[in-house]
C-alpha cells in the first residue's frame, strides 16, 4: 500500500499536482519511491535536490572525501564554511534544509562492488553522477544486475551527457564504453552544465518513478553548452557485452556503434 500525503505535504507539493504536471496519485506514488544518487557533487547535487524538492520519499546519497575551494565552482551543496570538511553529511544537510519530508540516507563514500550491488537491490532507481569511469560502470553493472533502471549523467568543460536504461532490454554503460577511458582528475567544467545534467537526470528518474512522459530508454543525449546544441542518440546493445549482451535487443532498436561513442564529452 502506497504512503498517503499529509496535508502539510499536499501544500509543499501543490504547484506541481494538477494539469499538466503529477496527478495526487502520482505523488503519493514518488513517496513511496527509493532513489540512489551516486555522487552528489556538480551533478549529482542538483540531481539528489531536485529529487527532494519533488518528493521523492527516500534518498540514498554517497559522497566521498573533503571539500575543496575548487568544488564551489559547480557543486551547489557546499558553501565556504563546509571547506576542508568532509563532503557527505554537510552535502546532506544542504537537501535536508529544503525538504523536511525526505528520508535521507548518507554514505561517506563511494560504494564498492558489493555494496552497489546491495544498494542495487534496495532502491527503485540508480542516478550515476561519478567523475570516474570505474564508478559509473560499477553502478550501471549492479543496476543491470538487479533490473533496476540506471540514468548515468556527466559533464566536461562545457558539454554534458546523459544515457538512461531500464535496467533490463536497454544498452547499459559498458556496451558504450567498452574500453574504459582514462581518468582525468582535474577535469575542466563549467558549474552551469553541471547543474544542467543533474535536472535532466532527475526529470527522467521523476518520469520514470512517476510513470508519466517518455522516459528516453535507450537513449543518449549530449548536450553542447559551447555551442548551444543538444543531440539525441539512439544506443545498440553490443552482443559481446559481459553485462547485458546475453538479453537481445529490445525492438525497434537502432543501431550505433560504440566507436563512436563520445567519451570525452561524459568525464
Amino acid at each position: 500500500m502506497l504512503p498517503q500525503l499529509s496535508l502539510d505535504e499536499r501544500q509543499r507539493y501543490s504547484r506541481q499536482i494538477g494539469p499538466g504536471v503529477l496527478s495526487a496519485e502520482v505523488q503519493t506514488r514518488l513517496k513511496g519511491c527509493v532513489a540512489l544518487v551516486t555522487r552528489i557533487g556538480g551533478v549529482g547535487g542538483p540531481a539528489a535536490m531536485a529529487l527532494a524538492m519533488a518528493g521523492v520519499g527516500k534518498l540514498i546519497v554517497a559522497h566521498g572525501g573533503l571539500l575543496e575551494s575548487s568544488d564551489l565552482n559547480r557543486q551547489v551543496l557546499g558553501s565556504e564554511a563546509g571547506v576542508g570538511l568532509p563532503r557527505a553529511e554537510q552535502f546532506a544537510e544542504s537537501i535536508r534544509s529544503v525538504s523536511r519530508f525526505v528520508d535521507l540516507e548518507v554514505i561517506d563514500h563511494e560504494p564498492n562492488d558489493r555494496e552497489a550491488a546491495d544498494l542495487a537491490r534496495r532502491v527503485d532507481i540508480i542516478l550515476s553522477c561519478p567523475a570516474d569511469f570505474e564508478h559509473r560502470l560499477r553502478l550501471s553493472r549492479a543496476a543491470h544486475h538487479e533490473g533496476v533502471p540506471f540514468i548515468d549523467a556527466a559533464q566536461w568543460g562545457m558539454a554534458g551527457s546523459l544515457l538512461v536504461s531500464d535496467g533490463i532490454s536497454t544498452p547499459c554503460l559498458d556496451c558504450v564504453y567498452p574500453d574504459q577511458p582514462p581518468f582525468e582528475a582535474q577535469f575542466p567544467v563549467i558549474g552551469a552544465i553541471s547543474a544542467v545534467m543533474g535536472n535532466l537526470a532527475a526529470l527522467e528518474a521523476i518520469k520514470i518513478l512517476s510513470g508519466i512522459g517518455r522516459p528516453m530508454w535507450g537513449q543518449m543525449l549530449l548536450v553542447d553548452g559551447f555551442g548551444g546544441q543538444t543531440r539525441q542518440i539512439a544506443l545498440k546493445r553490443r552482443a559481446s557485452c559481459p553485462v547485458c549482451g546475453a538479453y537481445p535487443p529490445a525492438t525497434g532498436e537502432k543501431i550505433k556503434t560504440s566507436s563512436s561513442s563520445p567519451s570525452v564529452l561524459a568525464r
